[in-house]
Order: C-alpha cells, then sequence, then structure tokens
C-alpha cells in the first residue's frame, strides 16, 4: 500500500484512460485508509498537498511558486487549476438547475434515445387478463447531438505570476469556470428553443401583448403542463424584472429564498432564474427531471503537460459538451 507522503508523483499519472488524476490517485492511496485520523475527511489530492505544505486558500495562503518547489509537486498544479475551474462552473448554478441527465462519453459521436409514447399511450391502464399490455417504444433519435469545445487558453509568464497568493490565483480560475458554464448554458438555452436537431422546437405560447406579461397568462402557462410538472422558470432581465413587479410574486417568503440563496421562487413553486442566454421578455418553463440531457466528451480538459514542464506558458482549458431534449413536452416556452 502506498502511503501518501512517500508516493512518486508524475504526470503519466493524467495519461490513464477513463481516469482523472484524483481518480488514479485515490486507488493509490484510497481514503478508507484514514478512518479514525487526523487525515480523515481529506480525498488523496488533499491529502498530497498537506504532504507539500501548500495552502491553495486564505489570507496566508502560499505562493504559486511552492507548487513547482520539487517534481513531485509539480505534478499536483494541472489538478489544483482543474478543480479551482470545476468550483468556478459549479458556482455558475444556472446550468446544473435545468439538466436532468448527464452522460460522459469518450467520442465525439453520441446518439440519444426518444421515447414514442404520448397522451393516452402514457396512462397504465388497467389490463383484463390475457388482454394486450400497452407498449412504450424507446428508440434512437434520427441525429447525433451536437457537441461543442469551450474554453480559454490561460497566458501568462511563470515570472509574471510566481509570487502571486493562490487565493488570489484561485479567484481568476474560478472565473474561467464560471465563463465556460455561462456558454455551455447559452447551448442549452438554444436546444430548448430550437431543438437538438430531430425537428423537436420547443412549445410556443403567445401574450395577448406581445412582451407583457399577466399573471393570469403564468397560470395558464403553468397548466400546459398537463402531463409534466413545471418545476423551473428561465427568465430574460425585462422579464425577470416584470415578473418580481407583480404583486403575486411580492410574498415575504419569495423574499426572503432570495435573500437566502440568490434564487427566486415563484408562486407556481417552480424556481426562477435569469440568464442573458435567453431572448428578451422570453419566459421559459420545464420540467427539470426529464426536459435536458448534457452529454460531455470526458471530463474537463487542461493541458497538464504544459502546466507541468512550461508552467503557464499558453495552457488550454477546455470542456466540449453538448444538450439532447429527452421528452419534448417537458418544456414550453411564453412570449
Amino acid at each position: 500500500m502506498a502511503l501518501y507522503d512517500n508516493m512518486k508523483l508524475e504526470k503519466g499519472m493524467y495519461q490513464t484512460a477513463g481516469k482523472s488524476f484524483s481518480q488514479v490517485l485515490e486507488e493509490l492511496d484510497p481514503s478508507g485508509n484514514y478512518r479514525g485520523t487526523e487525515l480523515e475527511g481529506l480525498d488523496a489530492f488533499q491529502r498530497q498537498l498537506k504532504r507539500f505544505d501548500i495552502k491553495v486558500g486564505g489570507g496566508r495562503s502560499d505562493v504559486l511558486e511552492k507548487f513547482f518547489s520539487t517534481a513531485d509537486s509539480a505534478a499536483l498544479f494541472p489538478e489544483y487549476v482543474s478543480r479551482a475551474v470545476h468550483q468556478g462552473m459549479e458556482e455558475a448554478a444556472t446550468l446544473e438547475g435545468i439538466i436532468a441527465s448527464k452522460t460522459v462519453i469518450d467520442s465525439m459521436d453520441y446518439r440519444t434515445i426518444s421515447s414514442d409514447a404520448a397522451g393516452k399511450d402514457k396512462e397504465l391502464k388497467r389490463v383484463a387478463e390475457g388482454a394486450f399490455i400497452p407498449e412504450t417504444t424507446i428508440k434512437l433519435r434520427e441525429n447525433l447531438v451536437k457537441l461543442r469545445k469551450r474554453g480559454r487558453m490561460l497566458v501568462a509568464s511563470y515570472e509574471a505570476v510566481r509570487f502571486q497568493r493562490l487565493d488570489l490565483f484561485t479567484v481568476t480560475l474560478r472565473q474561467i469556470g464560471a465563463a465556460i458554464a455561462r456558454a455551455q448554458l447559452n447551448d442549452a438555452v438554444d436546444v430548448l428553443l430550437k431543438g437538438d436537431g430531430n425537428e423537436n422546437p420547443i412549445a410556443a405560447t403567445a401574450l395577448e401583448t406581445a412582451g407583457e406579461f399577466t399573471y393570469n397568462e403564468l397560470v395558464s402557462f403553468w397548466a400546459g403542463f398537463s402531463e409534466f410538472h413545471m418545476d423551473t422558470l428561465l427568465a430574460d432581465t425585462q422579464a425577470m424584472v416584470q415578473l418580481l413587479q407583480m404583486a403575486e410574486f411580492k410574498d415575504p417568503c419569495t423574499g426572503l429564498e432570495l435573500h437566502r440563496s440568490g434564487k427566486c421562487v415563484t408562486p407556481f413553486g417552480a424556481t426562477l432564474y435569469r440568464t442573458t442566454a435567453m431572448p428578451e421578455k422570453t419566459l421559459v418553463g420545464l420540467d427539470r427531471s426529464c426536459a435536458l440531457e448534457m452529454v460531455t466528451a470526458g471530463e474537463l480538459s487542461v493541458d497538464y503537460d504544459k502546466l507541468i514542464d512550461r508552467q503557464l506558458e499558453r495552457a488550454a482549458i477546455t470542456s466540449i459538451a453538448g444538450f439532447s431534449k429527452i421528452f419534448d413536452g417537458a418544456s414550453r416556452k411564453l412570449a
């Protein structure tokens, strides 16, 4: 069994097929071996940071140069970058709030599935003895899911940042992650509105007065989800302002939730997200449990060899993802 304080770290650990650097570390140094010790609660990567006494957060965080004090500790730097970017992606929580399923694939081609049961075919009627049992047919979609690469090139000389505190550098990396998540949200909203290439654009309900929402129209819109439950609303800034100015949205509990979590809960119980990915004066309602699938070609990609060998000289941080509708009727548009 390899202990955390004498493991040999190298960039080849980033090349294990189907496994991240942290997963490779965890296999070599299982966290279960540390139950009941002072290291309980730390994962394998965090134990390596402790091994080399690298503090990545707080006012007394170390300078970036400390990662490169030894060849072993330098191998930790790409994983630190990846985790900080991931944190930024997770903090941009709107995307996670609208996807029902996330599929990780090992290629650039992916064809999702669809179910042809609708309306009365979905009803589980009483079946008499010997009678035919209604079927739900699951089949492959005709067109592939379109995958797009999103990312940033991290360009900085090692000399320029070597004495910068890691806490500040982490803020920059989190912003890169947030930018990637916003771009992917744009892709997700585009699929919701226009479809995923399988002739399934969103069902639209027109407002009586273009761009002007009324509470009665919102109630009718909510009621239109007869087979699904509208638990999420996406709005652009102008639509969000109109909604929040309605008397029905000024409930004290709604305001408390907005102050507590930054999320606005509507009178229908649906979580309301504001995003610039939406067209002007438009609302999209969806059942987040069955509306959208996110497909990623592997995990977040970081140029580990450049970050280890040449520190920060033009290192790419990218994520390849696409989106597909699961049930077409699980999302609707009001505009």
